[in-house]
């Protein structure tokens, strides 16, 4: 499919795809959302890791405002756009990284915090912005941000709207890490080829079992480990990590 809002692209089982309206500091449209699920939905069975970062200076500033038609039914708009592309992340068959290239506001925020991982350059900042035009913060963020940072936090995050920068979201537990400019393109290439290079089947069980781990008692969260164990140690990816390590060299593993 031909992409008018995102690039995508691939090279060595890693997929980037990049938000693509930088003049709009990569402003959610309705056609961007539908691109981005489609664009995840559709990525290739190859494909091991899924990098999505923005075009410019920015991430994604969230909803794009000047959309009147997502704003006359904005419920309607986050149960038919907004729901598909979130769960579609979620869903994705390989590990996702969010590379937050800058400012990350409102949905554009919480579209970052959806992914597996969230890498940020320093200069970039997570912003809960919804209250600064009387709405409330959506896309996720109000069940993703208080089980990373708890409630204190996360009201705060939201009441205030004010600006989280990427090493305070980092010393808070609310993304993985911050890194230097001039490191934060290596630094987050570096991060996509061990992923892509590692126990993709390994590494869905693992976020199938965090995921889980929220709604589950000690006894259903005991019991899934169980299951996702055995599963795993039927792959060829087991079969070879224990024959690395028997041999002492780097595992070698085939994703399956």
């Amino acid at each position: 499919m031909t992409y008018e809002t995102i690039k995508f692209t691939t090279s060595d089982a890693i997929a980037t795809l990049t938000l693509n309206r930088p003049q709009v500091m990569n402003a959610l449209s309705s056609q961007m959302r539908r691109e981005i699920t489609d664009a995840v939905q559709t990525l290739p069975a190859d494909m091991r890791c899924l990098v999505i970062t923005g075009a410019g200076r920015g991430f994604c500033s969230g909803q794009d405002l000047t959309d009147r038609a997502a704003a006359a039914d904005l419920e309607g708009t986050l149960r038919g756009e907004y729901e598909p592309m979130l769960r579609a992340i979620r869903a994705c068959h390989a590990p996702v990284i969010a590379a937050v290239n800058g400012v990350a506001a409102g949905a554009g925020a919480n579209l970052a915090l959806a992914a597996d991982v969230v890498i940020a350059a320093e200069s970039a900042s997570f912003i809960q912005a919804f209250a600064r035009i009387g709405l409330v913060p959506d896309a996720g963020g109000t069940f993703i941000i208080p089980r990373a940072v708890g409630a204190a936090r996360a009201l705060g995050m939201m009441l205030f709207a004010e600006p989280v920068s990427a090493r305070q979201a980092a010393d808070w537990g609310l993304i993985w890490e911050a890194l230097p400019d001039d490191a934060f393109a290596e630094g987050v290439a570096a991060r996509a080829r061990h992923l892509a290079q590692g126990p993709t089947a390994a590494y869905r069980a693992i976020r199938e079992a965090v995921g889980a781990s929220f709604g589950n008692d000690l006894d259903a969260q005991l019991a899934l480990e169980a299951r996702l164990q055995g599963e795993a140690g039927r792959t060829a990816d087991f079969a070879e990590g224990v024959a690395a390590f028997l041999e002492k060299r780097p595992a070698r593993f085939a994703g399956r």
